[in-house]
């Protein structure tokens, strides 16, 4: 569950959480870290609502179709806000990329439409080839925040041989292979299909770890520039302190100079610090960037509660911890 729970790193993570619960005196600290988002972007939080957040020329158009919406109600949003295939849908609640969708046509909608049973987004695919995951902190007394760490995402592409099928060239990388299962399940017999030699093709045109994703750090990139235009998105963004912006954009150059570039989403406490999954990376090094975002996330969280920010008592958490896990249930089953 994000920052809390990274595995092989769960023992120190809980370690620390629990000096900083009984220094806050209580276990949901976290939910002042970001006090405009539903319990501070742990669990729960709609994607929807942190989007409205967020000034519109930064993200995708997107839409929130509600559970049971019907499909001509549905094409009425997509008409309305101007979103055109190929699209996105995904849960207004997520869970790691879980029932992430890229939508070719109104026949896939409806596929996808029929068969949810939450609340989900419809969006623009984002036209930029690179995404990034960036780590912002802000204490609430400072002008300015911080870039903490950048995470690079190496999407799952495969490149054609003239003889290997799609299936064969996963097969091919031990890491594209084990989302074998999930792809058969959504591209059937297009695995089958042989790409010319050099050809090449996106499977999951979204950079998450789960979907077959492989992650880089990144945190070289950090400069004065590319703080300045994180500086310049999150300011505007009313409550944010602490989080990852995940983002899509051209070219590096470009990020720095604030163009061509657009958020794929916000998250908040439940973040992790991404770029701890480069392969480079040792176990140590991991459990010491948890423990210093963490620490972040419990001092940002005490300032805003000082100001104001309520934390969530322990009845209402464990409330949100049930429905979350009912949440999951849905999206891990779709």
């Amino acid at each position: 569950m994000g920052i809390l729970a990274f595995p092989g790193g769960l023992c120190a993570d809980l370690l620390f959480v629990a000096v900083y619960a009984l220094r806050a005196k209580t276990i949901f600290f976290f939910n002042a870290c970001n006090p405009t988002i539903k319990n501070g972007g742990f669990i729960n939080e709609s994607k929807k609502e942190i989007y409205n957040l967020i000034p519109q020329q930064y993200y995708p158009k997107t839409g929130l179709i509600k559970e049971n919406t019907a499909f001509a109600e549905i094409q009425n949003v997509i008409a309305a806000c101007g979103i055109q295939y190929p699209l996105i849908a995904k849960p207004d609640i997520g869970l790691r990329g879980a029932a992430v969708k890229k939508i070719d046509s109104p026949e896939d909608l409806k596929l996808y439409a029929d068969k949810a049973n939450f609340d989900y987004l419809v969006q623009d695919l984002i036209p930029y080839p690179n995404e990034i995951g960036i780590f912002y902190v802000r204490y609430p007394h400072e002008k300015e925040g911080r870039i903490t760490g950048i995470v690079a995402k190496e999407f799952l592409i495969l490149t054609g041989d003239g003889v290997s099928s799609i299936e064969d060239l996963l097969r091919k990388d031990p890491r594209y292979e084990m989302q074998l299962k999930v792809l058969q399940k959504e591209y059937g017999v297009k695995l089958k299909e042989v790409l010319k030699t050099g050809e090449k093709i996106n499977l999951v045109p979204y950079g998450n770890h789960a979907r077959g994703a492989k992650f880089i750090d990144g945190s070289h990139w950090i400069s004065p520039k590319l703080n300045a235009v994180l500086n310049e998105i999150c300011l505007q963004i009313d409550g944010f302190y602490f989080g990852r912006i995940d983002l899509m954009y051209n070219t590096l150059e470009e990020l720095e100079d604030g163009k061509n570039f657009s958020i794929v989403e916000l998250n908040g406490a439940a973040s992790e610090p991404t770029h701890i999954y480069d392969p480079k990376h040792s176990l140590f090094f991991a459990w010491k960037e948890l423990i210093r975002h963490i620490h972040y996330m419990f001092e940002i969280s005490l300032e805003n509660h000082k100001n104001g920010a309520p934390y969530l008592n322990y009845k209402d958490g464990m409330q949100q911890y049930r429905l979350h896990n009912l949440h999951n249930d849905k999206i891990i089953n779709f």
